[in-house]
């Protein structure tokens, strides 16, 4: 149980710090490296200063939207004679996103008082933790971290002694995808069927059981605590290009690489420097071809987009994609980008919800169309049919499932359509072909 690898010169460790560290999970190790002094801090504020410091830190959302974090608190109303809640989205289940299950599983503790600390910002007694249903390991340690939290007397009717009740439960979600859309996060915690709802109403006004609920990530709510310790400039400090994005951030890398893993850093750190130096660069005898940056829903990257961009949320805009998760996949030459095109549109089929028609049967046809290409049966009409139901898909649905489905095979047929016409017309996959000869 291992991690990956050690730290390099030039990454920023402060969520990654003690990942590794067996007794970082445990509640006399982490009081030992600093833990909960924040939430002490905390509850001896008013909830609007805190708010205000997430604010000046600059701190946006780690799961994907990248929203000011401290805007989304402000949305809230303590003293409003309602019941307020606070989910932690820990249903990170975005292909080639696996870094909120790293801080579950070495730092459970860093997350427990990131959510205490947001319910107290916002109004709330009490905070769910939702877990993806696969993560076995990190829902265990999560629990057990819990029980420690709640035998020390840091949760429950008087939080750290001080009288204010903070109440943080875990959730085993049961596998769904679309349970990490907010609102479907929402209905399952409920009971139901996890299908996103329609906004308006947003969950700041009627949420979870109906009332006002802040959803936020797990990177979010961990890099909290560090941020009302060490302040808000600290945070803003961390920075190396765009003054919008600020502090460090997780990114996970998978594929075609050397040295896979997570690695954090500071925002706008140099991708090229990033694939090439910390992550060693492609395997022997092969050279990247393209590049996720940001989970599976973004917009594909070719080499020369990547090697141009700088890693925050407004230097990926300008290379044609998105941050996203940052779960960064890597495909070499040896890929065929229809086979890999093919399969991200298969997983959206599978996990989509059914709800809306545009997704129901978009995502199964661009899957069916995308196989038949692949296996050499399609033709070049197929190309202009899957345009125009990416078309369909896109800005006209609940929840932006469908749209994560029609970004990739957009990128993919505007930056690869050679591949796509060579599998048209030679019949076969050339790749596949080159390989077997």
């Amino acid at each position: 149980m291992g991690y990956p690898h050690k730290s390099h010169p030039r990454e920023t460790p402060v969520l990654s710090k003690h990942f590794g560290d067996p007794e970082a999970r445990t509640l006399a190790g982490w009081r030992q490296r600093g833990g909960y002094r924040a939430l002490e801090q905390a509850l001896g504020m008013a909830p609007a200063d805190i708010v205000n410091v997430v604010k000046e830190s600059g701190l946006r959302g780690r799961g994907g939207a990248g929203f000011p974090t401290g805007m989304k608190w402000s949305f809230m109303k303590p003293g409003d004679g309602k019941p307020h809640y606070l989910c932690c989205n820990a249903d990170e289940s975005e292909p080639g996103t696996f870094k909120d299950r790293e801080i579950m599983r070495w730092t459970p503790h860093a997350l427990i008082e990131g959510c205490a600390l947001g319910a107290h910002a916002i109004g709330a007694e009490t905070a769910y933790i939702y877990i993806r249903g696969e993560f076995t390991e990190p829902l265990q340690v999560m629990e057990a971290a819990v029980q420690e939290a709640y035998r020390d007397g840091i949760l429950g009717k008087s939080a750290m002694g001080t009288g204010k009740r903070i109440d943080v439960h875990v959730h085993k979600g049961a596998g769904a995808y679309i349970c990490g859309e907010e609102t479907a996060l929402m209905n399952s915690l409920e009971g139901r069927r996890g299908n996103p709802r329609i906004k308006p109403p947003f969950p700041a006004v009627a949420g979870l059981f109906g009332q006002p609920t802040t959803i936020n990530n797990v990177e979010t709510l961990a890099a909290v605590p560090h941020i009302l310790t060490n302040g808000a400039q600290w945070y803003k400090d961390m920075c190396l290009s765009s003054p919008k994005s600020t502090g460090s951030k997780l990114f996970s890398v998978c594929g075609n690489i050397r040295k896979p893993g997570n690695y954090e850093v500071t925002m706008g750190f140099p991708f090229k420097e990033f694939l090439y130096d910390l992550c060693g660069g492609p395997l022997q005898g092969r050279k990247f071809k393209a590049i996720i940056p940001g989970g599976s829903s973004v917009p594909i990257q070719t080499v020369e987009e990547a090697e141009a961009t700088l890693m925050d949320y407004e230097g990926f805009v300008a290379q044609g994609t998105m941050l996203g998760s940052g779960g960064v996949i890597v495909f070499d030459d040896s890929q065929c980008m229809v086979k890999q095109i093919a399969r991200l549109a298969r997983f959206y089929a599978h996990e989509s919800c059914a709800q809306c028609t545009q997704c129901r049967e978009g995502t199964a046809w661009t899957t069916r169309i995308l196989e038949r290409i692949e296996h050499g049966d399609g033709t070049m009409e197929d190309l202009d049919t899957l345009m125009e139901i990416g078309e369909n898909m896109t800005g006209k649905t609940i929840c932006v499932l469908s749209d994560s489905c029609a970004t990739p095979v957009f990128s993919g047929l505007k930056k690869w359509r050679h591949e796509f016409e060579a599998h048209i017309k030679q019949k076969r996959c050339p790749m596949r072909a080159a390989v077997a000869a």
